[in-house]
């Protein structure tokens, strides 16, 4: 008996040395990938989390070498980043690094400790794996892994590989292999898929792409896994295809009403004997592929109405989809968004069983998810548009534990952005705010944040961000973006760029010269920056592109006083504003459509294919999709990107301005009054000039073979030099005497603000 108890501890002993060995393993494999040859200056060691339960680590020095702690992969990743941050003044951002290392790494002279706030970090939405992941490699999902590490991120979204799942559920459920294709949306549009939204668009989808993504998706669970992330994984509602409703007719399957111009998605309702033998089928697939590890998103009646709206019936439907992933999994967690949440759905469920992502940190302060544990969240991006903007001294006022101080129930943090690769500063210090457990100097951190970004310290630098906080990262900037007149579909007066917020900048724009000023001032000593030259890049396009919104007014006054002097002077010069701005952008890799479509083609292994993924990824940033081409939500992704605006955006004005000239010299009238709109701006058909602008649109997005060569061409420094100093001359026509914020006075803006 002695013999097998100690045969046991020692089997047990062993498994947990491997365990540990494995967690440190891939903490150094991380630090080798990130800062090749640097790894041998590091000691890593596992300690016990922290007496509350969180995530715990350790910077310290030992015998020449500088020691990480942590509990996990996680907690010694973040020490990682913390070191290179704070003692290194070196940075990882999206838009390259800043990582000029000395020979010898310099040793912290005390040791620090400090705790991660909350169980769950949880990063990704359902959107930002099409909007900016759609087209990704496995060498771009291995920096984003990475990053995701040394950011504290421990619960990502996966859903990559996930076509695979249902084309297998299906063919079990009496569909052929085309049918089975026919059903899945392109990869542009799966994540609508994905959220109940739609079926098919951008399809059908090739077995090759279902064949690669097995792959892909396997290596970017078993990384995850790796570093001690727990991924939550697709689940069951009810989501089938509208087929189904044919091929079952005796189930309870009901077609939902038609969803921003798609014609309606079909519910297999909760209720029903069939769904738990498809649920259950759904779920095994996904364990044969990809294994399953306690985390299921669901969201039953997302974005829609529910066939039954009364308490007992959607009680019901919680039970139901509880009972599956319970039966399935008895450990398992069921992941809900608080989007369209239902309450009597909620408490259909034990309280130890759901966690609940507060995506844009409002929701909990009406009902606080009556004791539900939940995530508070940052939903600080729609559509992957790429404005500046974001709220800097809210992320700085540590949402998260002031969360804790009125609500005990609060988990975890979350960013729930639509797509990412934009604003870094902004998710910079939205993933470092866990580490804190108060609230930050937002203008100390800033500056600290401007010398480890651009490798030296630079007083021009830190004003320039001063600026910049005053300016487009100030109070009430986030969730929605404000519009972009380069982006905007012509109009005499644009009220949108896409079903979003309108025009009006809620800064002085003057802030973005003296900012620009600052940086390009300092170019001598920060040229060496990878990431200064993207910044002096970005600050540059949104100037130029809110001096746009002064120059178009100017133009459409001159075209109502039938001033045509006046007028082609204006309209001259904003057509030529926005082939400045593209010419600009094509310094940088990250502001490029020609890369995007370049990255969607090399998923197809023929011509038809890579015109297929063309298509869908230019369908998804221009008129977004609907049925038969006629769209509800066009430009709702618009994108500030080279290729684009000399593609697309600067011929849609074109055409405009060459109308309006035929106008004004024929004394025929064009008005805008009265036109059909949709979502607060003129609908895609509303007259005879958008009748035949939108054919062009479609015909833009149904054309291969738009892409540029080189993709990526000229000096940001020189050319951003060049733009500001022609558009500082210029501005002096347009900005005139005091220029302050705009007011701005809206409805709604179709999207929810976080607060």
């Amino acid at each position: 008996m002695w013999r097998f108890i100690i045969w046991v501890w020692m089997i047990l002993f062993l498994f947990s040395s491997c365990k540990r060995e494995q967690a440190i393993e891939a903490a150094y494999d991380l630090i080798e990938r990130v800062t090749p040859g640097y790894s041998e200056w590091y000691q890593l060691e596992l300690i016990p989390p922290a007496e509350s339960g969180e995530d715990v680590y350790e910077i310290d020095a030992h015998d020449g070498k500088v020691v990480l702690r942590g509990n996990n992969t996680i907690a010694l990743a973040t020490a990682f980043n913390q070191y290179l941050k704070y003692y290194c003044q070196a940075h990882v951002s999206w838009f390259g690094n800043q990582l000029d290392l000395p020979d010898s790494l310099p040793l912290p002279e005390k040791s620090v400790r400090n705790t991660i706030n909350g169980k769950y970090r949880v990063y990704m939405n359902y959107c930002t794996l099409s909007y900016s992941a759609a087209w990704w490699d496995w060498e771009r999902w291995e920096k984003e892994l990475d990053y995701m590490a040394m950011n504290s991120i421990n619960t990502p979204l996966s859903t990559v590989g996930l076509e695979a799942v249902w084309y297998n559920t299906l063919l079990k459920f009496n569909f052929t292999d085309e049918e089975a294709r026919r059903f899945l949306a392109g990869p542009g549009h799966s994540a609508w898929q994905w959220m109940q939204n739609l079926q098919n668009y951008g399809g059908p989808l090739p077995k090759s792409w279902i064949e690669k993504h097995i792959e892909l998706g396997k290596k970017i669970i078993s990384r995850q896994l790796e570093l001690g992330m727990t991924p939550i994984q697709q689940g069951f509602s009810g989501y089938v295809p509208r087929e189904m409703k044919d091929k079952y007719p005796e189930a309870q399957i009901r077609l939902q009403p038609s969803w921003c111009g798609f014609e309606g998605v079909a519910q297999l309702d909760p209720t029903d004997s069939l769904f738990m033998k498809f649920g259950r089928t759904f779920l095994e697939e996904e364990k044969q592929l990809f294994g399953t590890y306690g985390l299921y998103a669901a969201d039953p009646f997302h974005e829609s109405r529910p066939p039954v709206d009364t308490p007992d019936y959607l009680h019901a439907v919680g039970e139901n989809i509880h009972r599956l992933f319970e039966s399935f999994d008895p450990d398992s967690k069921w992941i809900m968004q608080a989007w369209s949440l239902r309450e009597s759905i909620v408490k259909a469920v034990p309280q130890d069983k759901l966690v609940i992502l507060d995506l844009n940190g409002n929701r909990h302060k009406v009902d606080g998810f009556w004791g539900y544990p939940f995530v508070i969240g940052n939903l600080h991006n729609f559509g992957g548009r790429i404005n500046l903007h974001g709220d800097m001294r809210l992320l700085a006022s540590n949402q998260y534990m002031v969360a804790k101080q009125n609500f005990p129930n609060v988990c975890g943090s979350g960013l729930f952005m639509e797509a990412i690769e934009q604003n870094p500063v902004y998710y910079d210090l939205a993933f470092e705010m866990p580490l804190h457990r108060d609230s930050i100097n937002i203008e100390e951190w800033l500056s600290l944040y401007a010398e480890r970004r651009y490798g030296c310290k630079s007083d021009l630098a830190e004003q320039a961000w001063k600026y910049l906080l005053e300016g487009p990262y100030r109070e009430g900037t986030n969730g929605t973006e404000r519009s972009s007149i380069i982006a905007a579909r012509p109009a005499l007066d644009v009220k949108k760029s896409g079903p979003n917020a309108g025009l009006g900048i809620p800064y002085s724009p003057l802030l973005l010269f003296k900012a620009e000023g600052l940086l390009l001032e300092d170019a001598g000593r920060l040229k060496k920056s990878v990431p200064y030259r993207f910044d002096i890049v970005d600050v540059q396009r949104q100037l130029m592109s809110n001096l746009g919104q002064a120059i178009h007014r100017k133009a459409a006054e001159a075209f109502k006083c039938k001033d045509l002097q006046s007028f082609r002077l204006h309209s001259s010069r904003f057509m030529e504003l926005l082939h400045d701005v593209d010419t600009l952008l094509r310094t940088r890799s990250e502001f490029n459509f020609d890369r995007w479509i370049s990255d969607a083609r090399s998923w197809g292994d023929t011509e038809a294919e890579k015109n297929l993924y063309e298509k869908d990824a230019t369908a998804l940033v221009t008129i977004w999709g609907g049925e038969n081409d006629i769209p509800l939500i066009f430009d709702y992704s618009w994108r500030e990107w080279a290729g684009l605006i000399d593609g697309y955006y600067l011929n849609r004005w074109r055409m405009f301005y060459s109308m309006l000239e035929e106008c004004l010299k024929d004394g025929r009238e064009y008005r805008e009054e009265g036109l059909c709109m949709t979502h607060g701006r003129e609908a895609f058909d509303a007259n005879d000039f958008y009748k035949t602008l939108g054919k062009w649109e479609v015909k833009f997005v149904n054309t291969p073979g738009k892409m540029r060569v080189p993709m990526v061409c000229g000096d940001e420094i020189e050319l951003a030099t060049y733009m500001y100093e022609k558009y500082s001359a210029l501005a002096s026509e347009y900005y005139v005497g005091e220029v302050g914020a705009d007011i701005i006075m809206e409805d709604n803006n179709y999207e929810n603000f976080g607060g």
